[in-house]
């Protein structure tokens, strides 16, 4: 972490928000590829053990981020890192076809940033 605190915080708060989405991605979604075959609880014990690293990335992000953002505006930041990681996720790892509806949840999300950011 001291690598980040020479950064400006809103910084900070997006690029930990962003490597704590690739883990919860990975955590919520991964074991439909990885562990489709093994029981239910198998692949809850592992995506714990994934979402681990999401959160000892996550409450920093937050902790970090409330010193400069509301609430209200890191649920937002977060909802559009989430889109953002998962798309690619989707796309590339899990082999789905990208939709025109991944442009749209986007456009819907800038206007949530536009209002939960404007003065």
């Amino acid at each position: 972490m001291s690598l980040l605190q020479n950064l400006p915080v809103p910084l900070q708060t997006v690029l930990l928000l962003l490597a704590s989405n690739v883990f919860m991605t990975f955590a919520w979604y991964g074991h439909l590829k990885n562990l489709a075959t093994a029981p239910w609880y198998t692949a809850a014990l592992v995506s714990w053990g994934i979402a681990l690293f999401e959160y000892l990335l996550q409450v920093p992000a937050n902790r970090i981020g409330y010193t400069q953002f509301s609430l209200a505006q890191l649920k937002i930041l977060q909802e559009v890192i989430t889109l953002g990681v998962f798309v690619p996720f989707a796309v590339f790892y899990m082999g789905q076809p990208l939709k025109w509806d991944y442009l749209w949840a986007g456009l819907c999300l800038v206007g949530a940033v536009y209002f939960i950011f404007r003065s």
